[in-house]
């Protein structure tokens, strides 16, 4: 039997066990990747032992990870990055066929182990990159990309801006969406969340990522305050928001802008990381998902508003652009409230949601993880004949 036709044994690595796109990447990958035989694992430091944020159907490792005794986001990469290295390198640790790294935590870590010599090499995945104001958290970013044997991308967005302004060739494998969680049909949950979350019989506004300054949120606030003064009993969620990183600077704006407004302030509703089981009910009980991002890898919420029947106001730039139709959704220039504020409007109209909910639920379709799966299987095999015709030369 061919190597290529053997189960591989995957690790997977991410920066954290939180719902972020590139953690919800690698465990749909490495659940897809496991149903096709092979033995996938995803790793992430794990600071408090609570485990991924749900439950798993693929190998899932929370990396023993030590409290930050300095403040700033480099000695919090520094301590992760050392953590990984712990544990990677202990007398017991598990040896896989391929190491992929889904951020520039894992990404340094697997360079330090082939620099060692205790991994013949590393993938990398770009979900997008981030802009860090230290210089040394910037040169990790870019020391984890240069250093992978492979670099994939989930865009053409960020395959071309790495092409073009780094020299990168990156494999182009997208994302997908798993509709057997995402529906349009009613949980038996839906109900009991609605309660949960206050929401009343007005139109229910949904956004998810928390409040950054990536995901436009001060702008989509004072939208929905446009939106508040005709439909007094609009409501606006927003879900989510774990992560590494120092948003404090858009929250307050944000809260600025609600100060401005306190009647209106009763109807933001900001949840916080959500129990993953809550979120196919939460994005059900939504009348729109409003996405205007700044930046994304992907925007993989969008898949899972669509295939779960919510439609969606999404920015008219890439990636955005590349996977979705124009009649898939309502655009806006991300940088005008009004206009974005003019789509919630338009959105909660009935032809206009129905023709939405249904060209979703057809372009959802069209994502499987399964295929996005394949796509690794082929680099990964690729990879491990070139390092076998290597070892042999």
């Amino acid at each position: 039997m061919s190597r290529s036709a053997q189960s591989l044994s995957i690790a997977l690595l991410a920066h954290s066990t939180n719902p972020r796109g590139g953690v919800v990447h690698a465990l749909e990958l490495a659940e897809a990747l496991t149903a096709l035989g092979h033995r996938a694992v995803v790793h992430a430091p794990d600071p408090d032992g609570g485990g991924f944020f749900r439950p798993t159907r693929c190998g899932a490792v929370g990396v023993p990870a030590r409290p930050v005794a300095e403040t700033g986001l480099a000695a919090l990469v520094e301590t992760r990055i050392a953590d990984y290295l712990a544990f990677f390198t202990r007398s017991d640790a598990a040896r896989y066929d391929i190491h992929h790294a889904q951020d520039g935590i894992s990404g340094n870590a697997l360079a330090c182990l082939r620099e060692a010599g205790r991994i013949p090499g590393y993938l990398y995945t770009v979900h997008h990159l981030d802009r860090f104001a230290d210089p040394a958290v910037e040169a990790r970013q870019w020391r984890a990309i240069a250093n992978a044997d492979r670099v994939f991308c989930v865009s053409h967005l960020w395959r071309e801006i790495l092409a073009r302004d780094h020299g990168v060739d990156a494999l182009l494998v997208g994302n997908g969406v798993d509709r057997t969680r995402f529906s349009p049909q009613a949980g038996p949950d839906d109900d009991s969340l609605r309660a949960r979350l206050g929401l009343g019989p007005g139109p229910v506004y949904l956004s998810v990522g928390g409040v950054e300054a990536r995901k436009n949120s001060a702008r989509l606030l004072d939208a929905f305050l446009m939106i508040k003064r005709t439909r007094p009993d609009a409501q606006l969620v927003v879900a989510g928001g774990a992560s590494l990183l120092d948003h404090s600077g858009e929250a307050r704006a944000f809260d600025a802008l609600l100060a401005r407004d306190p009647a209106a302030a009763a109807s933001v509703i900001r949840t916080g990381p959500l129990p993953d089981a809550d979120m196919p009910a939460l994005f059900r009980l939504a009348d729109a998902l409003v996405f205007p991002s700044l930046r994304e890898g992907f925007g993989l919420v969008v898949l899972e508003a669509m295939a779960s029947g919510t439609p969606a106001i999404v920015p008219a730039i890439a990636p955005f652009t590349e996977h979705l139709h124009p009649d898939d959704a309502l655009w806006v220039d991300p940088l005008d409230p009004a206009a974005i504020a003019a789509a919630m409007t338009d959105i909660l109209q009935p032809a206009t949601a129905r023709h939405l909910r249904a060209a979703g639920l057809r372009r959802s379709a069209g994502f499987g993880w399964d295929d996005c799966a394949r796509r690794h299987l082929d680099a990964y095999n690729a990879l491990l004949t070139q390092q076998r015709s290597l070892a042999h030369a």
